[in-house]
């Protein structure tokens, strides 16, 4: 039923920047939480960012002061601008709805729909 369409990701070096762009359909994206969430090789999908409905965002404490999580309501888009990017951000990044959680065990990753998501490697 829903669907994300997730963009932007590529290798950037330390230090770099990027900004990911996630599509999503339905006409009532404006009334929903979004979020941003990553899975590195053998880890959990974990949480990156929320934004509510109305544009408060928040931020995993590894990314905060880092990156910026934004929505356009309008165009039924949520953006995530990533600077001071480290070798530890390299990740498949998700776009999905706030699903309320810092991470997302397989059980509950099986139960929601996603994205294939964007790679993004960080590397010299």
């Amino acid at each position: 039923q829903v669907q994300f369409v997730e963009s932007g990701g590529g290798l950037v070096q330390p230090g770099g920047s990027l900004r990911l762009s996630c599509a999503a359909s339905g006409s009532i994206f404006s009334i929903y939480a979004m979020a941003w969430y990553r899975q590195a090789p053998g880890n959990q999908r974990e949480l990156v960012a929320t934004i509510t409905s109305d544009g408060i965002p928040n931020y995993a404490d590894s990314v905060k002061g880092r990156f910026t999580i934004s929505r356009d309501n309008a165009k039924n888009m949520v953006y995530l601008q990533m600077n001071s990017l480290k070798p530890e951000d390299t990740a498949v990044y998700y776009c999905n709805l706030d699903l309320g959680r810092a991470v997302v065990p397989d059980t509950v990753l099986r139960r929601n729909y996603w994205g294939q998501g964007t790679q993004v490697t960080v590397s010299s």
